[in-house]
């Protein structure tokens, strides 16, 4: 089935969100593979919003393995609690950083993100996987993305 994503470029970053979340919903919407909506998900928030990276580290046995992304060459796998995805991961809980540089552990995949944030999908109360965002500009995100990728992945 083919789709088309319909948003306008004056919409504020809420706005946008807003438009995004329906049109999300029934691009996934009957797909029971999670890799195919991983790969549909991180396309459509690369094209909106034009984020530097895009995509979701699967919880395997002790580490999150990459999996569906768009953007630059990523690192393969993560071990708990390390870096800003195995944090979030370890942590159970979304997490904003304004500048990579300071996050202690950060794990440099690529030099040129500046700004990551880093979305945790549950089932039940335990982490299947984990949303990575990375901006290559400081101070990027805030509790706007963090609100809205939240209901993004809970539509998985």
């Amino acid at each position: 089935m083919f789709h088309t994503l319909h948003l306008a470029t004056t919409l504020s970053k809420e706005e946008t969100y807003l438009s995004l979340l329906p049109q999300l919903k029934a691009l996934i919407e009957g797909e029971t593979d999670t890799i195919a909506n991983f790969a549909n998900i991180s396309a459509a928030l690369k094209m909106t919003f034009g984020f530097f990276w895009v995509g979701f580290y699967i919880v395997k046995n002790e580490e999150l393995v990459l999996g569906p992304f768009q953007g630059t060459i990523a690192c393969t796998r993560i071990r708990c609690g390390k870096g800003v995805c195995g944090t979030a991961w370890k942590e159970k809980r979304t997490i904003v950083v304004e500048d990579v540089h300071q996050f202690p552990g950060h794990i440099a995949c690529d030099a040129a993100s500046q700004s990551e944030i880093v979305v945790p999908l549950f089932d039940k109360d335990e982490v299947i996987a984990v949303l990575d965002i990375d901006s290559e500009y400081l101070n990027h995100f805030d509790e706007t993305d963090a609100r809205y990728l939240q209901q993004i992945v809970n539509l998985l």
